[in-house]
């Protein structure tokens, strides 16, 4: 199946994931988030477990958005709004930029991926930007962040971006800002331009992971968010790659 956007073709029956799934064992994990957890329902003689002999799974789950897997927000998440991630999230599809940026030690010993890096090489009228940086192992969809200063967006990446019209900006980091940085979020207030002129259409979704067999590039972007009234939720990004 093949759908048409502003004059490009992309080929829907190839989707190409970029998300990292929330699952029990071993997980991606960072600011010391309680991990994902499944568990069944116990009621009486009933255990919600097939394993157990009953006839259906019926489970609770325990999860925290930021710190668990992929996940998508909205400016609630840095300001009192009187909104959510489901009063603002309808548009599900978007055309889409893959960059890949190398992060830069700058003089306090932090890795920071610069305004240049990312920058120099957006096309124009793109609505999502999706940063993808490196070395990029596979070990990334696992990693334990917390407590190791990971690396980081210069706020003049987000700040560009935005005065772009970027709505949409997803990283394969565990946040867009350094893991402490006394609540500052620059990078974060200035993607959301909040609170000047807030963006309340734009989301951030972090903690995902684009292999390095998908080129960088134009893609159709799809962003699956779970419907839950909160800041944040659990996010499944998925690229089509353009038919040439």
């Amino acid at each position: 199946m093949h759908i048409h956007l502003q004059g490009k073709q992309y080929d829907l029956s190839k989707p190409l994931s970029i998300a990292i799934p929330m699952h029990t064992g071993e997980q991606v994990n960072c600011y010391f988030a309680p991990p994902f957890a499944v568990n069944p329902v116990v009621m009486g003689n009933f255990i919600g477990d097939v394993r157990t002999g009953s006839p259906v799974n019926y489970m609770n789950v325990s999860l925290n958005p930021h710190g668990n897997g992929t996940h998508t927000e909205c400016l609630r998440h840095i300001a009192d709004v009187p909104f959510t991630l489901t009063d603002i999230y309808v548009k599900r599809h978007f055309i889409a930029q893959v960059i890949t940026a190398e992060p830069e030690r700058i003089a306090n010993g932090d890795m920071v991926v610069s305004a240049e890096r990312v920058l120099s090489d957006l096309l124009p009228g793109m609505e999502a930007v999706i940063i993808r940086t490196t070395p990029n192992p596979t070990s990334k969809q696992t990693q334990q962040y917390s407590g190791t200063n990971p690396p980081y967006l210069h706020m003049e990446v987000t700040l560009g971006l935005a005065r772009a019209g970027v709505e949409h900006l997803l990283v394969d980091l565990p946040s867009l800002d350094r893991e402490e940085d006394g609540g500052k979020l620059a990078a974060h207030r200035a993607f959301w331009q909040y609170p000047e002129a807030p963006r309340v259409n734009a989301t951030i979704t972090e903690l995902i992971y684009v292999p390095d067999t998908i080129p960088d590039g134009q893609y159709l972007l799809e962003l699956a968010v779970a419907p839950l009234s909160m800041d944040a939720a659990p996010s499944w990004p998925v690229l089509y790659a353009e038919i040439s």
